[in-house]
């Protein structure tokens, strides 16, 4: 049980308030005023018995401010001393007497005074062994912590030993060795000198525990800085000596060196290139084998390792900038702004590959980059066309004769981001020979599995590809391998409408062949009938490539005539277009003026977009032989086989003559025979041509179908009907038979063209038939249908 018999005397003293100081009873402190008020407070002081009061700031930064800023126990000193200087301070040599309470302050005629109460504390119930075991481990401890000073102090344990009261020890320990003044403050506030040492004790362990953990951060450092100081030193020492004799390979290395040691490269890809490094210092200067290791090292620097660019996640940033820079494409677009919202909501989604197919001319490519400029991502192109060696791809070895990395690896040291929007243009066109299948190498770079660590060969190291977006481009999917088809999402872009070109024509192409040329809007103007007219007789293309060369020869034609005959501005209307362009290039193909026998008009999908394919069957006496002239592929003439088998099984339902194939020579022919055709489109368009010719029976000229057929008379889904659909109703054609298998694809269909057909499903031939042959030929059909029926 401790019992303390508390002695207390109050008092009113002028007061000073420290900052970052804390006063000890029995300590000398030399204090440097600065503030009037403290000034003013040392001179009363000691006008009034040199008796002042000390006192820490609870905020140090704060210059004014002392009612409330004060702690609640400071020290009651003696004034010794005060000197004042040259610059206006007050230098005052005090010594502290003892604690005391603060009870209360005020400020009086320009300095702050307080009420103290001082105290006294007898102590009971503390043992003298127990006092001597504190000591001993004050003495301990402080010893222990004045070791781990980097110049420790002999003198201050020979005057710590020879204190015996344990307060006093307390109060030298504190003063002297503690560095927070919130500890000092702490310990100051124990007026009970044994809880006051249990307290310092513990602060002491602390204290060395930070110390040690310190010094052992600051052996470690100071090794590695004199390693690093030495290596330098022998560095600079070798590259004198190599300069001396005439060797440039060192300055090299040092550059390689200090190159990889500045870039913050993976753990394994820096051991890889010291290790390389150490090979090349090893190597005879000059030698092929030094030549082959300097332009590795020197590749694999420029490779952008953890470096990344920042994506832009604006949805409403980037549809502005892909509908500013194309017209159409809803469905691309679509798909690219779905993207970016996932990646704001999932930051770390990666690997996606994406490939763009569809006719040349549009803007495959050039939505690439449009794409990359809203995604705030560097721009890459890699063409595929044409490459047929794998190392294309890989990269070679190092050790080969004129080695270097692949395509991909040269893309990324171009962007100097592993992040980039990657194009792979034309990817159909790659074609494989003896050196290698590039398609097959491709298939790692675009498999969301694998990419992550793709090698290449000169590399030779692990470089993480997914993060890197793909897009690639093709103008088809029949010539890509199928492994490499099923690890991109295919997206379709077909070929543009006659409104779409108009459209694209007037915002996009017309402004910037002006400015190409150095035009302005005043200076050639460009009616709307005209832009139609470049559109319909001037192009036949899927895309705009052909409209913009024929766009720029307006403007460059526009421009000779106002330097040359100092026009103020040209006007190109469909009534004068051909007095800059010559005669019109291209006729499109319209529908026949009236019904015809064995002439139907027929689609056809190229890589162009689509075309109006009109089929024509011509029935002569003979012998039963069939001749298909106009290109026919193989497919297109199994078609024709499978319509006259057709029709020689369904003859009389058909009104047809049962021996026709014994009696009669038939010929197919296919206008425009210097273009290739084939597929099985045609099916449905050559039975309704045989039947029209065997039964002499004309078909509605303003009807176009497509469709392949079966043996059992069933009509197929086809593809390319958007394409197929434009090039009919360009022609003129008003009602379009297709297969009920493609009413889902009607939704893809242009809306000007939705408007303007209608559209037929079918299920068999008969349904064709009924629609394609004029109403009363059709009710001939069944007439003689239910006469063969009653005679047999």
């Amino acid at each position: 049980m401790t019992i303390m018999n508390e002695k207390c005397e109050r008092y009113t003293l002028p007061t000073v308030a420290l900052r970052g100081i804390v006063a000890f009873p029995g300590m000398t402190l030399s204090l440097e005023l600065a503030r009037s008020f403290s000034k003013n407070a040392v001179e009363i002081a000691q006008k009034t018995g040199s008796f002042i009061y000390l006192v820490a700031q609870i905020d140090a930064s704060e210059e004014e401010k002392i009612e409330g800023n004060i702690f609640d126990v400071g020290t009651v000193a003696k004034i010794k001393q005060i000197v004042k200087g040259n610059d206006g301070n007050t230098k005052a040599v005090v010594e502290g007497i003892a604690r005391a309470k603060t009870e209360g302050i005020r400020q009086i005629s320009g300095y702050y005074e307080c009420d103290i109460t001082s105290c006294t504390l007898d102590v009971e119930g503390y043992s003298k062994e127990k006092e001597e075991a504190l000591v001993r481990m004050l003495v301990e401890r402080t010893d222990a912590l004045i070791s781990l000073f980097p110049y420790p102090s002999k003198d201050f344990m020979t005057k710590l030993i020879f204190i015996e009261n344990i307060s006093e020890m307390c109060d030298f320990i504190a003063s002297n060795i503690l560095v927070k003044a919130s500890d000092k403050q702490f310990l100051l506030e124990h007026f009970n000198p044994y809880e006051r040492a249990e307290s310092l004790i513990k602060i002491l362990s602390r204290e060395a525990k930070v110390l040690k953990l310190e010094n052992d951060i600051r052996k470690k450092t100071k090794a590695k800085v004199e390693e690093s100081q030495k290596d330098y030193f022998l560095r600079e020492q070798l590259k004198v000596i190599q300069s001396e004799l005439g060797n440039d390979a060192q300055s090299e290395s040092d550059e390689i060196y200090e190159a990889i040691m500045e870039k913050k490269f993976p753990e394994e890809v820096q051991n890889k290139l010291l290790k390389e490094l150490s090979k090349f210092n090893k190597a005879p200067f000059g030698s092929p084998e030094a030549t082959v290791l300097r332009t590795y090292l020197e590749t694999c620097l420029e490779i952008p390792f953890n470096t990344y660019s920042k994506d832009n996640t604006s949805v409403e940033n980037a549809r502005k900038i892909l509908d500013a820079d194309h017209y159409g494409l809803k469905k691309v677009k679509e798909r690219i702004l779905e993207f970016i919202a996932v990646k704001e909501l999932n930051p770390d989604i990666k690997n996606q590959i994406i490939c763009l197919v569809g006719p040349p001319g549009v803007g495959k490519t050039s939505l690439c980059s449009s794409i990359a400029q809203a995604l705030k991502r560097k721009y890459v192109r890699v063409s595929l066309g044409g490459i047929r060696d794998e190392a294309e791809i890989r990269g070679h070895r190092k050790t080969y004769v004129g080695a270097m990395p692949g395509r991909i690896i040269n893309a990324l040291c171009e962007c100097k981001t592993l992040n980039p929007l990657m194009v792979f243009d034309e990817i159909d066109k790659m074609t494989s020979d003896m050196r290698g299948d590039p398609a097959s190498a491709m298939l790692e770079v675009l498999d969301s599995e694998q990419n992550k660590a793709f090698r290449d060969h000169f590399v030779e190291m692990n470089v993480d590809l997914s993060r890197c977006m793909f897009i690639a481009t093709a103008n088809s999917l029949d010539n890509i391998p199928k492994p490499l088809i099923d690890r991109m999402e295919i997206i379709e872009l077909s070929s543009y409408t006659r409104t779409e070109k108009f459209h694209i024509a007037r915002n996009h192409l017309i402004p910037k062949q002006l400015k190409r040329h150095g035009l302005t809007k005043r200076q050639l103007k460009i009616s709307d009938g005209a832009i139609y007219t470049l559109c319909d007789g001037y192009t036949a293309e899927a895309g705009v490539r052909n409209l913009e060369r024929e766009i720029a020869s307006l403007c460059r034609k526009a421009t000779k005539e106002i330097v040359e005959n100092g026009a103020k501005s040209v006007m190109i209307t469909e009534d004068n277009i051909a007095t800059y362009l010559g005669c019109r290039k291209y006729e499109a193909e319209k529908i026949s003026e009236e019904n015809e026998i064995g002439v139907v008009n027929g689609m056809a999908y190229t890589s162009i977009g689509g075309d109006l394919l009109k089929l024509e069957a011509s029935v002569m006496k003979g012998t039963g032989k069939i001749k298909l002239t106009g290109s026919l592929g193989d497919v297109m003439k199994e078609s024709a086989e499978i319509a006259v088998s057709f029709i020689r099984e369904n003859a009389d339902r058909l009104g047809i003559d049962p021996d026709f194939y014994e009696k009669y020579d038939i010929h197919i022919h296919a206008p425009e025979g210097a273009v290739p055709k084939d597929g099985p489109s045609a099916g449905v368009t050559m039975t309704t041509a045989l039947v029209s010719a065997l039964s002499k029976r004309p078909v509605k000229r303003d009807v176009s179908m497509t469709g392949e057929i079966t043996l059992r008379g069933k009509v197929l889904p086809i593809g390319g009907l958007k394409e197929k659909t434009l090039a009919a109703y360009a022609a003129g054609v008003k009602t379009i038979i297709i297969p009920h298998g493609n009413v889902k694809n009607l939704e893809e269909i242009d809306e000007e063209v939705k408007k303007n057909i209608t559209f037929m499903p079918v299920k068999t031939v008969f349904d064709v038939l009924d629609i394609a042959f004029c109403e009363e030929e059709v009710i001939a059909i069944i007439h003689r249908y239910a006469k063969a029926r009653v005679e047999k």
